[in-house]
């Protein structure tokens, strides 16, 4: 079973991406040229960003203080926003002169609270920002590095090595396990009390997404699971994971946990649907359309939110 795009935050069409774009030699002085173009100033990771009236993105004009001082080499084309180009300001402090009612927050407190398609489009800057971040220097031979098809590239500035690196992917797998009417979930240490969820793990070198699926379920529970179904993607961006979900089956019996999690068990429908027994993951989660998709099939209704 396979869930349609708009299910998972982070995706659809929020963000025209055009990559062909970032070839082209007059990229800047066209986007600083274009009254319509969109700048999304960010600091480390943290974006401005407005609360009223809701949740939003605080773009700037390229004619702002904020954006026409910052170095070339800090601007990064994102793509495309309604039709307008978004540029991201890669800012190496939080300046004051902040727009009114605007302020630098963190993506993951923003949740589940940003429409759609801005939450699409700062998945994108904060994945490029600590990809960034960590690759100022070349890694084979240390020279600086710079920013190459604008900003989604970079090179090493020594003529010796030249070497040239792009914005690197985690894949990681999460995966649902059920037996007939029950459902396996853990539980981390470090989450809400009462918070259980779908199994994850990162995917090994050498190793397939199916094959990632059935040693974790194994490695974290002790449970033989078998025929993992491709469900859906999500992106990740805490910081830069393609998140791939799947549906596989086990049978119910005693657990064994390797000590990655706290806790894990074996839960029936009843209990998904009862607020007071389990706290589910966000809404905004791939964990959370997982079970939600596994429990209208087992019970042929859709999971009243809590």
């Amino acid at each position: 079973m396979t869930a349609a795009a708009s299910d998972n935050p982070f995706s659809g069409a929020g963000l025209d991406r055009r990559s062909a774009a970032r070839a082209e030699s007059d990229w800047l002085p066209a986007a600083l040229a274009d009254p319509n173009t969109r700048f999304l100033l960010s600091c480390g990771t943290r974006h401005l960003v407005r609360r009223d009236p809701e949740p939003a993105i605080a773009f700037l004009e390229g004619g702002h203080p904020l954006v026409a001082d910052i170095e070339p080499q800090r601007l990064v084309l994102l793509g495309w926003h309604q039709g307008a180009r978004c540029v991201l300001v890669d800012s190496a402090h939080e300046s004051a002169g902040l727009p009114s009612g605007a302020s630098f927050e963190e993506l993951r407190s923003l949740l589940g609270l940003l429409p759609e398609d801005h939450a699409a489009i700062l998945a994108c800057a904060r994945a490029l920002l600590v990809w960034r971040s960590r690759h100022r220097h070349c890694g084979a031979c240390g020279a600086p590095t710079t920013p190459r098809s604008a900003g989604h590239s970079l090179k090493c500035t020594s003529s010796e090595c030249g070497a040239e690196f792009f914005p690197r992917i985690d894949p990681a797998i999460i995966v649902l396990v059920t037996d007939a009417d029950k459902v396996l979930l853990g539980r981390q240490a470090s989450w809400p009390p009462g918070r259980y969820s779908a199994l994850a793990g990162f995917v090994e070198p050498g190793e397939t997404l199916e094959d990632a699926v059935l040693r974790e379920v194994f490695e974290e529970a002790g449970v033989r699971a078998a025929a993992p179904r491709y469900f859906a993607s999500q992106a990740w961006p805490f910081p830069s994971s393609l998140m791939l979900g799947f549906h596989a089956v086990g049978s119910v019996g005693p657990l064994e946990l390797d000590g990655e999690l706290e806790a894990a068990r074996w839960f029936d429908a009843a209990e998904i649907a009862d607020g007071a027994a389990i706290l589910l993951p966000p809404r905004h989660t791939i964990a959370r359309r997982l079970i939600e998709s596994w429990y209208e099939r087992a019970t042929g209704s859709a999971l009243v939110a809590h």
